[in-house]
């Protein structure tokens, strides 16, 4: 968030401000909104660790790397999967 959208406020000048949550919408709403939850078997669920990450120095085009950060926040992440998914089709190949 930047600081355009934030105001700096003590204690007591919060307790002042007025709520513009409308709590009458809040009271009458289900607990739930949307799809329904799925029922999910916890007694077989698995803990799965991510793995850790490697850094290293590598080179790549610049025009690739704007691409990938012109696609937001995450892009090294997404450059990853992108490295697994043909690291997995050449696998896959044999």
């Amino acid at each position: 968030m930047s600081g355009k959208h934030m105001t700096r406020m003590s204690l007591e000048e919060m307790r002042r401000t007025e709520s513009r949550t409308d709590w009458e919408r809040v009271t009458l709403a289900p607990d739930h909104e949307g799809e329904q939850e799925i029922d999910v078997d916890w007694a077989k669920a698995e803990f799965v660790a991510p793995s850790p990450k490697k850094l290293i120095s590598l080179r790549i085009d610049e025009d690739i790397v704007e691409f990938f950060r012109s696609q937001g926040k995450g892009y090294q992440t997404r450059m990853n999967a992108v490295l697994r998914a043909y690291k997995d089709a050449v696998e896959k190949k044999g």
